[in-house]
């Protein structure tokens, strides 16, 4: 039996129902059986402050990085704000990172797909997102690189995945397993 690697995934959408939250479920979905997709809440974590962050972390920080730590891989959905990463990821990674020298994404080979219902499909934050990733030392997939543009109409009324969506996000799941893998 070949291994199951668990992939840590950090949505940059809070909102319930956001498209990026469908596109990491559908993701999970349709992940080949050596991954094991899970989701990391955002959410609940204090803007990064080094002043809070002493012997006695807050607990979100804790709890963030515990999830973050055994995960084998890690997958950024992201929309785009103002160009860039949402302000909750950026606070995520920051809080990932820290303490100096103790950065929970260290070496783990990651990957981006951006979600926005805009037609450049939220480069930007695709773009930015990866400068972060390099001096996170998380090896970032560079092909397929994945900009889903025009989102709104990714799923039907009812939440299911569109048959014109699910070729290219099986194209890079698949391709993502096997950055993994290697």
């Amino acid at each position: 039996m070949s291994k199951v690697y668990s992939v840590a995934v950090l949505v940059g959408s809070l909102r319930k129902d956001s498209l990026n939250r469908k596109v990491a479920q559908a993701l999970a979905e349709l992940a080949p059986p050596s991954l094991k997709l899970f989701i990391v809440e955002i959410g609940e974590l204090a803007l990064y402050n080094e002043d809070i962050d002493g012997a006695s972390p807050p607990a979100p920080y804790t709890v963030f990085r515990d999830q973050i730590r055994p995960a084998d891989a890690i997958l950024f959905v992201t929309p785009e704000y103002n160009r860039s990463v949402p302000g909750v990821l950026k606070n995520a990674i920051d809080v990932g990172s820290r303490p100096y020298g103790q950065s929970v994404f260290s070496g783990k080979p990651g990957a981006v797909i951006s979600v926005s219902p805009g037609a450049i499909g939220g480069f930007g934050a695709n773009h930015h997102l990866r400068q972060s990733l390099v001096f996170l030392d998380v090896p970032c997939m560079q092909q397929p690189e994945a900009y889903l543009g025009g989102a709104g109409d990714a799923f039907d009324a009812s939440g299911k995945l569109s048959d014109k969506t699910r070729p290219f996000l099986q194209k890079f799941i698949d391709q993502f397993a096997g950055w993994v893998e290697r």
